[in-house]
């Protein structure tokens, strides 16, 4: 049977067209608005940048006082910053490194290490401080994940911290935060799926991070292909049945292409699919933690019940096949949060008297500013207190370094800090 349209004020006679052609034009059409917007608004280049910063926000990332980084610009010490009208000071991501790296290096003359490791929070492997793969998860639609997931990043790279972002979702949200057009940018074999196919064509993780704007942030984009693994995957294991050998079983292949690049990161985030396949199975077996978005609502509530008997029931066969299954933390993260409503309140207070301290004590409050944010691919880390009503930016905020600085904390208790 074939399905056909018909457009509205056409002539049927001429207007009839295959479904799956019809939508492969919408397609075109929106990928093309959606280079169009983007080379708008990044011009000339195409490619976003992240904005400076002032001299307040840098002091506050680094821990010192502004006035302290005043006598350090004056004295010519670590890197100079761009000096605006009125004298005003602002610093790039890259500058607010280097002043990290050289007050570290400071310290260190001095022999405080652990004043060094306030300022460079990068992860001691002789201390034996693991790699800390945080896995995103849920497979409900509207959770937030994404939003999570980029925030995260983003402010543990601001922070000091080396991270890798990896998109494990066919859909390419994270990617397109990150600035990525998944059908223009991205030619073939250049996801994480290049890195853990099965065949001859599987290429080393490290040819496909790709930098970002943001210093001390990479990324594994995603796209369509990643849906390949769930294909893929069955075939693999009938052929270890018949005695053929696949290499790694499909739980291991995240987790070795991750350890061929541990040396380079100290937190690697993913963001996962919205289902419980192979590529999540994979990123959760990888993951040294894992965090679950949770929209407050009843429904939501619900769907996670089920999630949770699903991963449950699924990673137990991980684990009887040979699977380490041992978190650092499992937490729950309410995302969209409205204080002022009632029956939102009541769920986030339920879960609290179940779960306890796998809560977050910190919720991700719903806000124009981080909606608002995304209309431009930007996150709030990226746009300027300037765009916005103050209030509305201060409350998200507040919200977001809450919940991202808690995480943060968790991190570095995992490494025994």
């Amino acid at each position: 049977m074939t399905v056909t349209q018909t457009r509205s004020g056409t002539d049927p006679s001429h207007a009839r067209q295959p479904a799956d052609e019809a939508i492969a034009a919408d397609a075109r059409a929106l990928s093309e608005q959606l280079k169009a917007m983007r080379e708008r608004l990044f011009p000339p280049t195409a490619m976003k940048t992240l904005r400076s910063f002032t001299s307040g926000e840098a002091a506050k990332l680094i821990g010192v006082s502004d006035g302290y980084l005043r006598q350090l610009s004056l004295a010519g010490e670590g890197p100079q910053p761009d000096t605006g009208t009125g004298g005003r000071r602002s610093y790039s991501l890259s500058d607010i490194n280097a002043l990290r790296r050289h007050l570290a290096e400071q310290a260190l003359a001095k022999g405080n290490a652990a004043k060094a490791r306030s300022y460079l929070k990068w992860r001691d492997r002789e201390r034996g401080e693991h790699l800390q793969v945080i896995s995103v998860t849920n497979f409900k639609g509207g959770s937030g994940k994404t939003t999570s997931s980029v925030h995260i990043a983003q402010y543990l790279a601001m922070t000091g911290h080396r991270v890798l972002a990896v998109d494990l979702d066919p859909q390419a949200s994270l990617s397109a935060l990150f600035g990525y057009q998944p059908e223009l940018d991205l030619t073939g074999n250049d996801t994480l799926y290049g890195a853990i196919r099965y065949d001859a064509e599987a290429r080393p993780l490290k040819d496909i991070i790709r930098p970002t704007y943001f210093d001390g942030l990479d990324l594994v984009p995603g796209n369509l292909e990643l849906q390949e693994f769930e294909h893929t995957t069955p075939q693999a294991l009938s052929a270890r049945h018949s005695g053929s050998d696949a290499g790694p079983l499909f739980f291991a292949r995240v987790q070795s292409a991750l350890a061929s690049v541990a040396d380079d990161y100290d937190v690697v985030v993913i963001d996962c699919p919205p289902q419980l396949g192979y590529l999540t199975l994979s990123a959760l077996c990888a993951s040294t933690s894992v965090l679950v978005t949770v929209h407050p609502q009843m429904l939501d509530v619900a769907s996670m019940n089920q999630f949770l008997y699903m991963t449950s029931d699924l990673l137990s066969v991980v684990r009887e096949a040979g699977g380490e299954l041992n978190f650092d933390f499992l937490r729950y993260l309410v995302t969209r949060f409205e204080p002022n409503d009632g029956p939102q309140a009541q769920i986030v207070g339920f879960m609290r008297s179940l779960f306890g301290d796998r809560v977050l004590t910190s919720a991700m409050v719903k806000s124009t500013a981080v909606s608002d944010a995304g209309l431009t691919k930007q996150t709030l880390y990226e746009v300027g207190r300037e765009n916005f009503t103050r209030a509305t930016y201060d409350r998200a905020i507040e919200s977001l370094n809450s919940v991202n600085g808690e995480i943060e904390a968790l991190i570095h208790a995992a490494w025994g800090r």
